[in-house]
């Protein structure tokens, strides 16, 4: 064999150059789970710390820190983690460098996006503190059986806390933050008991009793709380409306509790109860009447039309019905009162529907009659009379009404008029009507439009 073909030979069976190995540049990434099952996990800044030792002793190149304070356990809800995939993607950088395999994620689908970036090739390397991951597979499967151990550690976690709940609660103690008016029991022997607050449990036991006995209503408790006893929660803030009406039909105060709430499971608490069942119940009553729809025969018509005259407030209204002496029947009264939205003291006194038209009447008597403004609805109001008693009763034309007294119809209007008419007639004052001492007023200056 010749030399030239010695050396063809030779370059046939020759090894192909071996491919230039790519260069991995990480982001440290440490997060530290919000869970309490985690808080004893190395924090932030130590896994920092470690990793970045790891890094200068090793050589790695750490192009980027992120750190995150979030749950691993549902997917996708991590954005500095979801910054950090997106970046692998822009080719920002190829490796990810972690103090352990469960850091990067404990469920199913944030683990399918990092196999994913693998098997792409944008994600080269994924280092911890004591293993590594590359792309091949079996270094892939062990990351993937890891992180899905950290996965069946944190759904076992979950039914035993849930089953050591539950079996608290079939012990009588409510899982969770004592309510207002108890302590939690914080000796070793006694957990998840309470103890009554010595402070605010005869306060609770008082707003009980007002509102069920002396008929209080959840605004008048909410005022007397805050202005007159200055009561706060075991945090320092007030008690607000909605809170105060959480409070008073919660029956863990007359000894049970549901638990989980709206499981339908109740249990008798082990706790000393702050009021009786009877109580609880004339208390429950009350809620559901002070809270329940009131059906209205109609709108209050002249609500829009005053202001208060000590305080600037609007003027609302409100229907109570009263019982007639002599015959055990009931009448319906409406009457218009200071709605006490700029001063909730404001001392201004309340007045019946009827002494109030009588006053609106008076009112009308005071307003030049050429310009009350009504004279299109007395046009239309004869108009429709007419029209009646021509088609209906058949009178003649020379027998239909041509006229009336614009005064006395507007009066008629205020009695007895829609809603409607009665806020247009009104509706023609330039300014609002102002109620002060139960009398109906007006500037002197008062025009009409």
């Amino acid at each position: 064999m010749n030399t030239a073909t010695f050396e063809a030979v030779g370059a046939l069976g020759a090894k192909p150059e071996a491919k230039e190995a790519v260069k991995v540049r990480y982001c440290l990434y440490a997060r530290k789970s919000t869970e309490q099952d985690e808080m004893q996990a190395l924090s932030i800044d130590s896994q920092i710390k470690e990793m970045s030792a790891l890094a200068v002793r090793d050589g790695l190149e750490v192009v980027v820190t992120k750190r995150e304070s979030h749950s691993a356990k549902e997917t996708g809800q991590r954005p500095v983690f979801n910054e950090m995939l997106e970046e692998i993607r822009m080719g920002t950088y190829n490796g990810i460098l972690t103090w352990a395999a469960d850091r990067i994620s404990r469920n199913a689908g944030d683990l399918g996006k990092v196999v994913d970036l693998m098997d792409a090739g944008k994600l080269h390397g994924i280092q911890t503190y004591g293993q590594k991951f590359s792309n091949n597979p079996n270094e892939k499967f062990l990351l993937m059986i890891l992180c899905s151990q950290a996965k069946l550690e944190n759904d076992n976690k979950s039914i035993n806390v849930k089953r050591g709940l539950r079996t608290r609660a079939e012990m009588g103690m409510l899982p969770g933050w004592a309510p207002i008016g108890y302590l939690n029991d914080t000796r070793n022997d006694h957990k998840c008991e309470y103890l009554l607050d010595p402070l605010r449990a005869p306060v609770i036991r008082m707003v009980f009793e007002k509102v069920a006995k002396e008929r209080w209503s959840g605004k008048k408790i909410y005022y007397w709380l805050k202005d007159d006893l200055k009561f706060t929660t075991r945090s320092g803030k007030s008690l607000n409306i909605s809170t105060l009406y959480e409070l008073l039909k919660n029956p863990f105060y007359c000894g049970v509790f549901e638990y989980p709430r709206k499981s339908g499971n109740w249990y008798v608490g082990k706790h000393e109860p702050l009021i009786t069942r009877e109580l609880f119940e004339a208390v429950r009553a009350k809620i559901v009447e002070e809270t329940k729809p009131r059906k209205r025969s109609n709108e209050f018509a002249f609500v829009r039309m005053m202001t208060c005259g000590d305080c600037g407030s609007g003027i609302t209204a409100f229907e109570k019905e009263k019982l007639i002496k002599g015959t055990g029947e009931t009448k319906l009264y409406r009457y218009y009162a200071c709605g006490r939205s700029k001063d909730r003291n404001c001392k201004s006194l309340y007045i019946r529907e009827d002494a109030l038209i009588e006053q609106l009447i008076e009112v009308i008597d005071k307003v030049d009659i050429d310009q009350l403004g009504a004279r299109h609805l007395i046009d239309k109001e004869v108009a429709r009379f007419n029209k009646l008693r021509s088609q209906v009763l058949g009178v003649h034309e020379k027998e239909k009404v041509r006229d009336m007294d614009v005064r006395r119809y507007a009066k008629y209007l205020l009695e007895e008029g829609t809603l409607e008419e009665k806020r247009e007639l009104l509706g023609h004052l330039r300014e609002k009507l102002i109620l002060k001492e139960k009398k109906i007023t007006f500037d002197a200056d008062l025009v009409l439009r």
